[in-house]
């Protein structure tokens, strides 16, 4: 194993860098346990893009929210 895994960093290492860049998303990725919550997350991520876009949300500024907050917590 030692070997192989040594082969694999010196050919890597050969890439350039937005190459080993992407080797190392598709890396990480490949580590992710839990591929059907990340699905979810995108849906409703897509869903609340989609609400905000057709209006059915509105957003506010963030220096706006964070002074609500501050208020809040007075």
């Amino acid at each position: 194993m030692g070997n192989r895994l040594e082969m694999l960093e010196a050919e890597a290492l050969l890439l350039t860098p937005g190459e080993r860049g992407a080797l190392a998303q598709v890396l990480l990725a490949s580590l992710d346990e839990d591929k059907e919550l990340d699905d979810e997350w995108a849906i409703e991520v897509e869903q609340r893009i989609a609400d905000i876009e057709s209006g059915k949300e509105q957003v506010i500024p963030m220096a706006e929210a964070l002074a609500q907050i501050r208020a809040t917590l007075r």
